[in-house]
């Protein structure tokens, strides 16, 4: 499977070490696995569709929102905050961009599932931020991204990527895999953080920082992708609605029946996500 594949068509998916991916995140897989993490990194991991950029952006305004205005109004948050294991055809690479970070601490994100994570964030002990959206919402916002993206494969019509979700044959894979494992990883390793996006969009509501409301960051240049290559605003915007239980406006009864009797069987049954707030 060759990078230069991905030019001109959505790229296709195939199962990578047990996972379901892409070329776009696996093309530059030896960088990325001797990646080299600094001991003050902070990783913010999400399944695609979970709140990531809403959190980069968080984040990036509290450590470094008083360096410079013209940063906030200048400097897109994808080279703000790199997504670490994209390749990109015309740019830098994730890898190359995160190197290149002038900033302390450096901010890092990655839709890898926790197995996936190059091995120096462990060795040097970094702080990790995990972000988990209920599943029926991730659903629905993926699907609309893969339709707006020729970064992800054709997601087909409703029903059908339905199914794809549920059989997890979607980029990154299986969301329980995804979200069960970092769930897990929390146990062992202390310096992970888990939060839910579904509290995130309860505190921002009454959030004084009126520039990290979804609204707000949706109609922002800097933070609402319309500065990246191979986004096609025409067919959806990046940031979409960000609501929780939009879930509803998609489901059919039949669908959501049988999506709850498969959730039964594969979340952890010590993980509680919120469909609606």
């Amino acid at each position: 499977l060759r990078l230069n594949s991905l030019v001109g068509k959505p790229p296709t998916l195939f199962d990578f070490h047990g996972v379901w991916m892409t070329c776009r995140y696996t093309g530059n897989w030896d960088a990325l696995q001797t990646f080299q993490a600094r001991p003050d990194d902070i990783l913010i991991a999400t399944y695609p569709k979970a709140g990531t950029t809403w959190v980069s952006y968080i984040l990036d305004l509290l450590y470094f929102g008083h360096l410079s205005p013209e940063r906030q109004k200048t400097v897109p948050i994808t080279e703000r905050v790199p997504f670490l294991e994209v390749t990109n055809l015309t740019t830098a690479s994730g890898t190359e961009l995160a190197e290149k970070l002038l900033t302390t601490p450096r901010l890092i994100k990655t839709h890898l599932p926790v197995q996936f994570v190059p091995k120096s964030f462990w060795e040097h002990n970094c702080r990790m931020i995990y972000v988990a959206r209920n599943a029926k919402d991730n659903m629905v916002s993926y699907f609309h991204f893969a339709r707006m993206t020729d970064l992800l494969p054709e997601p087909g019509d409703w029903t059908c990527y339905f199914q794809s979700f549920l059989a997890g044959k979607v980029p990154f894979g299986s969301w329980f895999d995804h979200v069960n494992g970092w769930w897990r990883k929390r146990r062992t390793y202390p310096k992970l953080h888990f939060m839910f996006y579904e509290d995130l969009s309860e505190v921002t509501k009454t959030e004084v920082m009126s520039g990290v409301k979804f609204d707000s960051m949706r109609n922002n240049a800097m933070t609402n992708y319309s500065t990246y290559p191979l986004m096609k605003f025409d067919v959806s915007p990046f940031m979409r609605k960000g609501q929780v239980g939009d879930w509803k406006s998609h489901f059919t009864v039949a669908q959501d029946e049988e999506f709850d009797e498969d959730y039964k069987k594969k979340i952890d049954p010590t993980l509680h996500l919120r469909t609606e707030i």
